[in-house]
């Protein structure tokens, strides 16, 4: 009986072996469960940084355009030096996303005296509905004057507009008042304000800040001269002021004024501080420096940031004008605030938007979103892989129209005549040719294709995209050339266009190419544009559609082709 109610105990309990199976499992699934985790942590991982690369590649050809934009307005100072014919005429950070704003509106409430804003500038460019944005601003500055604040950006500038499509909006949406609606915008823009603080404690500025910054000098501006940050003040000195008078004060582009009288403009000092406000990026080494990428502002460290805090009592700065994958960013010891509130800026899904919500004396609170079209969030992997699609295909656009300069550097490089390279010769050359300071290694295998030793044949980049010609005898580099400066083109070609026909004679489309081949550089015989201008002019008028011959030029990229065609046998 006794022994029988010991078995019955001891039946309870797992045996031995049971316990060393149960427990040998529970290991095994550990170990799994942790293979399964760190294999996608490294997934994630790696799909983090295809991201970061394609935002690189968009950013960095968005500050490489910058710098042309800031060089295009030199050329017209040139310009109005060496083109007799321009004469003075009477006038003819959430890029246009209106998702975002609607969303913000719809998270955070209406603008109202309980619930102020600052919209800190970029409000227009890039997306397809600047205007609907301007528009609900506006009014809501309207009605709530104290409590909605609108800084200028360096976006709300007509230069830049004529860019990047703000202007080509407004003359689509409004065809009948669109010229006079732009000179009204370019009127308002300069008397924006370009900063506002918040509490006595907290700078908002579109860009930055530099080492010189005087708050003071800022704050006593008379702004509304200041037409284009772009168009640096001119010097007015004895024969070189009154050649100027006699050219004239105002030029105008799609019915845009776009200068004052030379008496009316900033001194220089005042024009570069009004600069580095609105193009300046913050950095984490200490100084004030040029800023090579975008080629205007400057780069400020966290001593700069401390200098200039302390001189004028503040606590923080926040800041716009770079796109941030999280939609926010902080640095400079906590400082610096980027806030960046359009989201899916260069490709769906590439980034959040974000917008701060700040108290006196409480910590910033940050509200991130992203505007999708679709009915569920697509996985990370259909998302990177997306963007990094779009961005090697742009990045290939810029190779296609380099290609005659990156040969001649690849064959340079090339003494064995191989067609090949090693990994850091091909590397070098991008680099040097295309100065968009990119992973090029990494990038590589997008582009080019490598050998089983790791040479690249760099011909191979060139394979599946190509320039299409307008004219087949024209050679290839007068091709490049004008597809590189096809938008610098067509900004100095609407300026000369000053009735808004679209058409210029064939007299001034040579005048201006020649004063732009000076200026910019360019190597190309002069018979080569004249006989392109000859064949473009299909009626044999003497005009030429600038529009129309501009368009002629366009990239071809093969897996297109093949899409399309697939698309029809489907």
């Amino acid at each position: 009986m006794q022994r029988e109610q010991n078995s019955k105990q001891r039946g309870n309990y797992p045996q031995p072996s049971e316990v060393v199976r149960k427990t040998e499992l529970r290991s095994v699934s550990l170990k799994a469960a942790l293979v399964i985790q760190n294999w996608y942590r490294g997934y994630r991982a790696r799909l983090k940084t295809r991201q970061r690369y394609a935002l690189t590649i968009f950013q960095s050809i968005e500050y490489a355009d910058e710098q042309g934009q800031l060089q295009l307005s030199n050329f017209f100072s040139f310009m109005l030096e060496n083109y007799t014919r321009v004469q003075e005429k009477e006038p003819g950070d959430l890029h246009g996303k209106l998702d975002d704003l609607f969303l913000i509106f719809y998270k955070n409430g209406l603008p109202s005296v309980s619930n102020p804003y600052v919209f800190n500038g970029d409000f227009v460019d890039r997306g397809k509905n600047s205007m609907e944005i301007l528009m609900i601003l506006f009014v809501s500055f309207l009605v709530y004057p104290n409590d909605l604040h609108l800084n200028r950006g360096n976006h709300e500038d007509f230069m830049m507009n004529m860019r990047y499509g703000f202007t080509k909006e407004i003359l689509h949406k409004y065809k009948l008042h669109g010229k006079k609606i732009l000179q009204i915008l370019e009127e308002v823009y300069t008397w924006l304000p370009i900063g506002t603080i918040i509490d006595n404690e907290v700078l908002v500025i579109h860009g930055g800040i530099s080492e010189s910054t005087d708050l003071n000098l800022l704050h006593r501006l008379e702004r509304n001269k200041m037409r284009s940050v772009l168009m640096p003040p001119i010097p007015m000195d004895g024969d070189r002021a009154e050649k100027k008078n006699k050219l004239g004060t105002t030029i105008v582009a799609q019915g845009i004024r776009t200068s004052g009288s030379f008496s009316e403009q900033l001194t220089k000092q005042e024009w570069e501080q009004v600069v580095d406000i609105l193009w300046s990026d913050p950095r984490g080494k200490r100084g004030c420096y040029p800023n090579t990428n975008r080629g205007g502002g400057c780069y400020f460290g966290p001593d700069i940031t401390a200098k200039i805090l302390n001189k004028y009592q503040l606590k923080m700065l926040v800041r716009s004008h770079e796109c941030k994958p999280e939609g926010y960013e902080i640095c400079h010891d906590g400082k610096v605030i980027t806030v960046f509130s359009a989201s899916n800026y260069y490709e769906e899904g590439s980034n959040r938007g974000a917008y701060i919500r700040m108290s006196s004396g409480t910590t910033p609170r940050f509200f991130q979103y992203q505007i999708t079209k679709a009915t569920c969030f697509r996985p990370l992997y259909q998302r990177v892989n997306a963007i990094e699609s779009s961005a090697i295909r742009m990045l290939k656009e810029r190779m296609i129209s380099r290609k005659t300069d990156l040969t001649r550097a690849f064959q340079l490089q090339d003494r064995n005549k191989s067609g090949k390279l090693s990994m850091g010769q091909w590397a070098f050359s991008m680099e040097n040719v295309l100065g968009l300071n990119l992973p090029w290694r990494s990038l590589s295998s997008h582009l080019v294709t490598t050998d089983k030793d790791g040479n690249i044949d760099y011909m191979s980049g060139f394979q599946d995209v190509h320039i299409q010609k307008p004219v087949k005898e024209v050679q290839s580099t007068l091709i490049e050339t004008v597809y590189r400066y096809r938008s610098d083109l067509q900004i100095i070609f609407n300026i000369i266009d000053s009735d808004h026909s679209g058409l210029i004679s064939m007299e001034e489309f040579r005048s201006m190419w020649k004063l732009f081949k000076s200026h910019y550089s360019v190597h190309i015989d002069d018979s080569q544009f004249d006989e392109l201008a000859e064949r473009m002019d299909l009626n044999k008028d003497g005009s030429i559609d600038f529009n129309e011959f501009l368009k002629a030029f366009y990239v071809v990229h093969k897996f297109d082709k093949l899409n399309k065609s697939d698309n029809k046998l489907a």
